[in-house]
């Protein structure tokens, strides 16, 4: 599949995207956009997510998880394809609170994949005016992913039998969950 086919294609799985990892759809990580080596996923503020109720800022681990999740589609969008993986190592990097009452964008840009490990970094930061304004980041991050397979089950169908409580068959073989 070319590059922008696969873009699109994970453009169209969005919504499952972010709904599949509990996680994710429990903080309301919403996804924004992909680029080919790069993802941007956001996260709107709320107050169960406050980790200070004196000073109503985001909780840390939030942002962590943003980072997270966006490092690792990030490593999709450069491979080209959906590899099992695995966050080898996430270092982040705190600058400055996330200011009350502000939704936290993440992006996430891969800058290297070798036969099993890619490497990722990534900013999170607020909008200023509509703008990304990666230059004023609440935190940054470096990650290693370690590359555990080969491809994995389409959108589509892990949407198909999750739909029908049926893991996709490469899992279902290794009895993962």
């Amino acid at each position: 599949m070319s590059e922008p086919d696969y873009l699109a294609e994970i453009r169209e799985q969005r919504a499952f995207m972010m709904q599949h990892v509990p996680h994710s759809a429990a903080i309301g990580m919403t996804f924004v956009d992909v680029e080919p080596n790069a993802a941007i996923l956001m996260v709107p503020y709320a107050e169960k997510l406050v980790g200070n109720p004196d000073t109503g800022v985001i909780h840390g681990g939030v942002i962590t998880s943003l980072l997270d999740n966006a490092s690792g589609i990030a490593v999709h969008c450069h491979m080209g394809e959906r590899k099992g993986m695995a966050t080898l190592d996430l270092r982040i990097d705190y600058m400055r609170p996330a200011t009350p009452g502000e939704d936290v964008y993440g992006r996430a840009e891969c800058y290297k994949v070798t036969n099993n490990v890619a490497f990722v970094r990534g900013t999170a930061y607020h909008l200023n005016n509509g703008q990304h304004r990666l230059d004023d980041p609440i935190a940054t991050c470096v990650a290693s992913f370690m590359i555990t397979g080969g491809p994995i089950a389409d959108w589509k169908d892990m949407a198909a039998q999750a739909a029908g409580g049926q893991l996709p068959a490469d899992q279902a073989e290794s009895g993962e969950r």
